[in-house]
């Protein structure tokens, strides 16, 4: 995959997270996805991730904006920058992140955020997402 094909893909998933769309992202990604969860574990399987996207799309509304998305020139690889937008709608009991998450009643936050991408067989083969969960802790709190 070269490199323009990889930006598309990367966009597209990043398309699918806004739209909440589970099935869409799905199909973007390897069977064998892993998935390094910002500040918690890694996830392994389209099943764990989808898993992982219900916890989400329950427990926040988030939207990513201001999306910089760069690739290798072979599309092997692929970085993106954002910002996320979103609410706190129901308290996260499930975050992988040994932090005990605050109670939730709808608080609205922006944070930045980062991902690493690995690209196999014209999919998503890995996920590395980071976030400011400092930022995010005292957003959520105040």
């Amino acid at each position: 995959m070269a490199r323009m094909e990889t930006l598309e893909l990367v966009r597209a998933y990043y398309d699918c997270f806004n739209a909440r769309d589970i099935p869409g992202t799905l199909a973007l990604l390897t069977d064998d996805v892993i998935h390094d969860v910002s500040q918690g574990g890694r996830e392994i399987g389209k099943a764990d991730f989808a898993l992982c996207m219900e916890r989400m799309n329950r427990c926040y509304h988030e939207q990513v904006g201001d999306l910089v998305v760069m690739a290798t020139d072979g599309g092997e690889n692929a970085a993106a920058e954002f910002t996320v937008d979103g609410r706190y709608l129901e308290t996260d009991r499930a975050h992988p992140s040994e932090i005990e998450m605050p109670e939730a009643t709808g608080q609205a936050y922006r944070v930045r955020g980062r991902a690493l991408f690995e690209i196999r067989d014209d999919r998503i083969a890995r996920v590395t997402d980071w976030y400011d969960l400092q930022a995010w802790l005292r957003q959520v709190t105040d």
